[in-house]
């Protein structure tokens, strides 16, 4: 229901009130006492006691002539009328029932010039069924799934190449941008943005679900570019454990993934990512000292801390973007609570791990940072020599290294 006039808002005015008075609207998850955030929706104290005061009286209207003027939405995006929209060329048939193994197409581009974007968003025909969707750049050198079809969607197991059959669930491409439920559309800093080269492709990787009703989906993408060249160029990376075992049972079971940021970067802001049974999700950054004795040992500084909602998986942009030094060792942790108390939970009989169903469950924590334009995500891996985890520091996994999704 929109909110978009008076009339539609007044029936709501008690709903409005308890709402903002238990801050379950808007949604926010962030831990408030560590960071600060550009996209906090967050309300102020006077804030609510406005709201709660107008709930009081009745939701009176005021004087029309201090209404803001009404807002101008572009037609069913949440960014500015993009300059490009680039759709599936064919839908998706969806089934009523049963698990729905991940769906890919090929989108071609056809830029014939590189194209720098500000904006970007994904737009499902059908929302209900889509869990998420990973919109991934392929550029025209790139060997990723080049036997596949174009423009009409695939899986995994319908490729007739062995070598796409197995690519198809790993790639170093890089990613435009990320859509679950809940999520926001991508809007950069005005010096920074991302990048996609002439002639390259973007491959929609969809996962869908099904809720007894049969459909069919045809996700759109739409691009603002920027309206000048920008100096840094954002690329988002991950912290990925996909080597765990939930227990039955268990209300917070902690799986944990750090990495060492082989360049120069700076961080732009967080993506964490679940399933159903996700309960808390927090980054940090390690810092590595040595004790009285002498022998290495960390400090954690914390950077995000979050109560996760499957429901909205947001993304967290720092108000003051943090540059970090190559070396700089990043941490990732989630909490799982697999127990009967989890009114989420499908089965908490059952022993969880890594898997693509929602069912199953992920550790995915995905971060955006600026890097030079000259510099792409692959040369951005090229680690120098004389970076790497302090001396005595246990080895970790490379950021990024392994992009899968759920």
């Amino acid at each position: 229901m929109p909110f978009e006039s008076y009339e539609q808002t007044r029936p709501f005015s008690n709903a409005i009130r308890s709402a903002v008075e238990q801050k379950t609207m808007p949604p926010w998850f962030a831990d408030p006492h560590i960071g600060k955030f550009a996209n906090d929706p967050s309300l102020s104290t006077a804030e609510i006691a406005t709201l709660a005061a107008w709930s009081e009286a009745n939701a009176p209207a005021g004087d029309e002539k201090d209404a803001a003027p009404a807002k101008h939405w572009a037609e069913n995006w949440g960014i500015p009328e993009p300059d490009v929209v680039l759709s599936m060329p064919q839908a998706v048939p969806l089934p009523a029932s049963g698990d729905v193994p991940y769906t890919y197409e090929v989108v071609p581009t056809h830029f014939a010039e590189d194209r720098w974007v500000q904006m970007s968003e994904v737009l499902p025909r059908l929302r209900s069924n889509v869990h998420h969707a990973v919109v991934y750049i392929r550029p025209p050198d790139s060997a990723w799934l080049r036997h596949a079809p174009v423009g009409v969607p695939f899986t995994a197991s319908t490729l007739s190449d062995a070598d796409d059959r197995r690519a198809a669930h790993w790639t170093d491409s890089d990613i435009l941008l990320v859509y679950a439920p809940g999520s926001s559309p991508d809007a950069w800093p005005a010096e920074a943005a991302k990048f996609i080269p002439a002639g390259s492709d973007l491959v929609l990787q969809m996962h869908y679900t099904t809720n007894g009703h049969s459909g069919s989906d045809r996700t759109s993408v739409g691009l603002v570019f920027s309206r000048h060249a920008p100096s840094e160029r954002v690329l988002t990376l991950q912290l990925t454990n996909d080597h765990f075992l939930i227990p039955p049972g268990d209300s917070d079971f902690r799986v944990e993934a750090r990495g060492t940021l082989p360049n120069d970067a700076t961080l732009l802001g967080f993506m964490p990512h679940m399933h159903l049974r996700g309960k808390r999700f927090e980054y940090n950054i390690i810092h590595w000292i040595h004790d009285s004795s002498g022998k290495p040992t960390y400090e954690i500084e914390p950077l995000l801390s979050v109560n996760y909602h499957f429901h909205w998986q947001m993304s967290y942009r720092l108000a003051r973007p943090r540059f970090l030094k190559a070396g700089t060792e990043l941490q990732a942790v989630a909490w799982y609570d697999n127990s009967q108390k989890n009114p989420h939970n499908p089965d908490p009989s059952r022993a969880v791990g890594w898997g693509e169903q929602t069912y199953d469950e992920m550790m995915v924590g995905f971060f955006d940072v600026a890097v030079p334009t000259s510099m792409d995500k692959q040369r951005f891996f090229i680690r120098p020599k004389s970076s790497g985890p302090p001396r005595g520091a246990a080895p970790v996994r490379e950021c990024g290294s392994a992009p899968k999704f759920s």
